[in-house]
């Protein structure tokens, strides 16, 4: 149990599971699969968004302990999924507000045809054995999420291939001289990202290029911080999320960033203290940018959210979008 959760069952709150899966595993009838998933949530009382995929599933849902569980007991019961990867945390408040299954062509974008990473993915390491690995001087270790996710927290000595998208991952890669199979000759390469999706299909790729010592993180940043004590930690910073919470910090605490509901980026405290930084009108990243009847339009919105939390309801407008392009690690 987190410290967290801890907390609220000394208040005696009601917590909330919030669960993040995915598999990489063949669905070629993944389509028809939509409706009695969407059903089975709805009755379970669970939110969030669930993606279906030819290569898999991938999702994260939030609900009670009951309705998190026969979810996922019906996730596991697809062919090829009983074994999927599951990490579950805690809030005290639902980060979702409604429930999605969407039909994709990827459950995690990256454009590469080809890829099958139930097949190809590289070398799974523990958490408790990653410590080691990136240590080793002949391992180059590459943090395979966007820009704004790194910029809030990432692995010390880790390269950024400084992103918008995953989609633009692979023509990085390819663009660097140091990583082809002849430069990287003697050498290891060990990858990790939020939930360990990214980075597992980023090895099947990476392996795609003819490079075979490929490792990645398993259960991803998430499970890193909930595993390794803070005491022993290698991560520097917070790990952005993709949802309500917006950053979580070790023992998968509540983080500190906030959100910008203008340009929908992560927010620490000396930006949320910025003179330019106006609650759900503009930060110091979008001030700039924002035009006259956008910031008129902002303001008006700000209003009715706070309006709408006085009379103790949620306004659409408090949904907090993911930033452009990767509207959650489900889908970027």
């Amino acid at each position: 149990m987190t410290a967290l959760s801890h907390n609220a069952a000394e208040k005696n709150e009601p917590e909330v599971v919030v669960a993040a899966l995915y598999k990489f595993t063949a669905l070629p009838d993944f389509a028809s699969r939509r409706q009695a998933l969407l059903d089975i949530c709805h009755r379970a009382d669970v939110s969030g968004t669930l993606l279906l995929a030819p290569e898999g599933i991938n999702g994260t849902i939030a609900g009670n302990r009951r309705g998190v569980d026969a979810t996922v007991a019906h996730v596991r019961s697809i062919p090829g999924c009983a074994d999927l990867e599951l990490k579950e945390s805690f809030a005290r408040e639902n980060p979702f507000f409604r429930m999605k299954v969407r039909l994709k062509e990827e459950i995690v974008t990256m454009g590469v045809p080809g890829i099958d990473p139930s097949v190809s993915a590289g070398t799974y390491v523990e958490p408790e054995a990653w410590n080691e690995l990136i240590a080793d001087p002949d391992v180059i270790l590459i943090d395979t999420r966007n820009a704004y996710e790194v910029g809030i927290g990432t692995f010390k000595g880790a390269i950024d291939p400084e992103t918008a998208t995953f989609r633009e991952f692979p023509g990085w890669f390819k663009d660097q001289e140091n990583l082809t199979p002849e430069a990287l000759r003697g050498k290891k390469i060990a990858m990790f990202c939020t939930g360990g999706i990214r980075c597992e299909k980023a090895t099947a790729f990476v392996r795609q290029q003819g490079i075979d010592e490929v490792f990645h993180l398993k259960g991803g940043i998430l499970r890193y911080l909930e595993r390794v004590p803070a005491e022993e930690s290698l991560w520097e910073g917070e790990c952005f999320v993709f949802d309500q919470r917006v950053s979580i910090k070790h023992g998968l605490e509540l983080g500190s960033y906030d959100i910008c509901h203008a340009c929908r980026m992560p927010l620490d405290e000396q930006q949320k203290a910025s003179e330019l930084y106006v609650p759900g009108v503009s930060c110091p990243l979008c001030h700039d940018e924002i035009d006259a009847e956008r910031r008129k339009r902002f303001v008006e919105r700000q209003r009715q959210m706070e309006l709408a939390k006085q009379r103790g309801e949620i306004h659409i407008g408090s949904v907090r979008k993911i930033p452009a392009a990767s509207a959650s690690e489900t889908d970027d």
